[in-house]
Order: structure tokens, then sequence, then C-alpha cells
């Protein structure tokens, strides 16, 4: 499922839902279309509280730049472009602890460095964007 990710400081990009990877996840998303947030940075990633709660699933404790994860701590939707304080290598992205893997940015999420810290984001179906 494509989704549309929008907020001031970088007008809209495109994502994709994977179900594959978590899909009681990404259906549980998928049901709280459009949803809403205030934006929080750590390091090279966007969180943001999000209307779902979701239990562990095929979590996992490392990502790649342009991955999507659901955080069930926080009930938060995150967005990896980079480094986080959690990561110990060079070129390591690290969550602060796992995360559910449930999509993908299309394009390049280096677009997400512009996001401010308390900024309103939000995300919906790419469709009806």
């Amino acid at each position: 499922m494509r989704i549309a990710i929008e907020a001031e400081s970088i007008g809209r990009v495109e994502a994709e839902l994977l179900p594959e990877r978590a899909p009681r996840t990404v259906e549980a998303i998928g049901r709280a279309l459009p949803l809403e947030g205030i934006a929080r940075r750590w390091g090279e990633e966007v969180y943001f509280e999000i209307p779902v709660e979701a239990e562990a699933e095929n979590p996992v404790e490392l990502v790649e730049m342009g991955d999507i994860g659901y955080w069930p701590p926080g009930k938060a939707m995150c967005i990896f472009f980079g480094p986080t304080p959690a990561s110990r290598h060079p070129g390591e992205i690290r969550p602060a602890s796992p995360v559910n893997p449930v999509g993908r940015v299309l394009g390049d999420p280096k677009v997400f460095a512009a996001v401010r810290d308390g900024e309103r984001i939000s995300v919906k179906r790419a469709e009806t964007a």
C-alpha cells in the first residue's frame, strides 16, 4: 500500500507499507489512516506517536536508510534516514529498541533531515492524498 507522508518542511514524500514484513502491524496502520502526529527527532530518525497498538512482530534491531518501523513501546512510526544515538558503528542505523519493519520511503530518505522537532506530520493513503 502506498502512503504519503506530509509535513511543512518536506512537502509530500511517498512511501510504501510492506505487509510481508509485519502483516498485523501494517494492517493496523492501514486501518488507522489517515493519521497525524507531532514529529520528534532522534539523531537521523523522525518518529511520532500514532493511534495504533501493536505487539512486537518480526522485530529488528538494525534498519536501513529509508526504512519505516513501528516502535511498540512508544506507539510510534519511525522513519530512519541515518545513524541514531544508539548506532555503534559508522553507517549503522539502530533504533532505540527493536521496531516492527513496516515500510520503505520511496525516493531519497535524506529529505527527512529537514523535519523539525515539534512539527506536525501526517500520513495518508497516497491514492487519496
